[in-house]
């Protein structure tokens, strides 16, 4: 299997052992800074193992957290190596510090965190090691040692957008697409080099040709299916899934195109517990109560260079209507990052290079600071920290009646970040509105408390390598 699914979300399963993998290196690598720094006697060193071990694991675990944060393990498949590298040196060093803050919280148990010799000798060896692991790591899952063999169903409409959307390196890790077999009377929509000729059972041609899974990606199955063929093939251990199952999975969006409220109704997710409510509502205020101390400081040098450049009159923020949850109507609050009269003439879409943008709000939009004050409305509870991202009710209006499934991202509160944010550029169109729709039903069908935690991890790596941002 490819991919794992905790609380709801799909991982790949080689990311999951690459993360384990690394922990151990770094653990290891604590572990021998300890020994160089402390002992240098080996059987010495295994009779106090126990008090060395508790602090190796926090320190593999910080260095993991920072790594989730800044995106290292994706940065492979956008930055190559070397970029991965970079991007881990650079967690290596924002750890020391925080390593040193876990030990002031824990110094009877974390005995040998405190120490910054072990901090610096065992970032430095981690990082050795770590390359070292990594390099064989992938060039043995170079040779597609992770991956399942899949088997298309159908050659029309929804093979196509299977094939099209997940034909990139970067959606297509978990599998190797072996073709196309189309059926009778079906619209073909998939060229001829990738389609499969059978001429015999989908059985016979798995036996000889082993698949491990098949995904059913049929037009109009009321035309039928070979149902007796697939149940031969399920016997033989083969997993049949279907179309937008595959889709959801593999690209961790939902294909607006191929769903239908049949689909949404019987497939599993969109479920939410009390629990889970009382849980996301605390880690809404524990989140935005540690953005607000944090960002206090910038929040405060914003407002004074607003000032600067537009007068001491200018007003800082700026409020606007937005649509919540169960379409209510909040005001939503943001530093002003456009002229005072941006929008005299009706509200259109903020667009790349816009003129009305000042060369303050220019900068606070990269680096997002002008979304800050919306700290506020988490705390108010008209926002939730993760969340699709809120719109204009005259957008929203105009969406609703052109997008499938619009207003069905308005059933959880809107958010600061969201994993749309985090998947999707900024959108300033009809077309990437409707892409990014894909991600936010993803997150509300799948959403769990692990996966507002991922996004609020990985959203520092959007802030800190403005990704998305314009």
């Amino acid at each position: 299997m490819a991919h794992v699914r905790l609380f709801r979300h799909y991982i790949h399963l080689p990311y999951v052992i690459l993360g384990l993998i690394d922990f151990l290196v770094l653990a290891f690598a604590f572990a021998l800074a300890v020994f160089f720094r402390y002992f240098g006697d080996y059987p010495f060193f295994l009779d106090n193992l126990t008090f060395v071990l508790p602090s190796a694991a926090m320190f593999a675990a910080l260095n993991l957290l920072v790594m989730g944060a800044l995106g290292v393990h994706q940065s492979r498949l956008e930055e190559g190596m070397s970029g991965m590298m970079l991007r881990t040196i650079l967690a290596l060093i924002v750890s020391v510090p925080l390593c040193g803050f876990v030990y002031l919280l824990s110094s009877d148990w974390l005995w040998y965190l405190g120490a910054s010799s072990v901090l610096t000798t065992g970032s430095v060896l981690g990082f050795f090691l770590l390359g070292m692991a990594r390099s064989l790591f992938f060039a043995s899952v170079g040779k597609e040692a992770f991956k399942r063999k899949v088997l298309v169903l159908g050659a029309g409409f929804r093979a196509r957008q299977i094939h099209e959307d997940l034909k990139t390196p970067f959606n297509r890790k978990g599998f190797i697409l072996t073709g196309f077999v189309p059926l009778p009377d079906e619209p073909i929509e998939v060229s001829e080099d990738h389609l499969l000729n059978i001429q015999t059972t989908l059985q016979n041609y798995i036996i000889k040709h082993p698949v491990h899974e098949i995904v059913v990606a049929v037009d109009d199955r009321r035309k039928g299916l070979p149902m007796e063929d697939l149940f031969e093939c399920k016997m033989e251990g083969v997993k049949i899934v279907d179309g937008a199952s595959f889709y959801e999975r593999e690209s961790r969006k939902v294909a607006l195109e191929m769903v239908t409220r049949g689909w949404l109704v019987f497939s599993d997710g969109f479920t939410v517990s009390s629990v889970f409510g009382f849980g996301k509502r605390s880690l809404d205020i524990l989140s935005a109560t540690v953005l607000l101390l944090a960002g206090l400081p910038l929040m405060i040098l914003t407002a004074i260079a607003i000032k600067i450049e537009d007068g001491i009159k200018a007003p800082v923020f700026y409020s606007q209507e937005r649509v919540g949850l169960n379409g209510s109507v909040f005001k939503v609050h943001k530093f002003r990052s456009m002229i005072t009269d941006a929008e005299k003439n009706g509200a259109v879409w903020a667009t790349q290079n816009d003129a009305r943008v000042t060369r303050v709000g220019e900068f606070i939009r990269k680096v997002r600071i002008d979304e800050l004050p919306q700290i506020f409305n988490v705390l108010n509870g008209t926002m939730a920290f993760v969340g699709p991202r809120p719109e204009r009710p005259v957008f929203v209006e105009q969406l609703s009646e052109k997008i499938p499934f619009y207003s069905e991202r308005h059933r959880v509160k809107p958010g600061l970040t969201g994993w749309a944010q985090l998947c999707f550029a900024y959108t300033d169109n009809e077309e990437d509105t409707r892409e990014k729709l894909r991600y936010d039903l993803y997150y509300i069908k799948n959403q769990s408390l692990l996966l507002d935690l991922l996004i609020i991890i990985q959203t520092v790596e959007v802030v800190l390598f403005k990704k998305g941002s314009r």
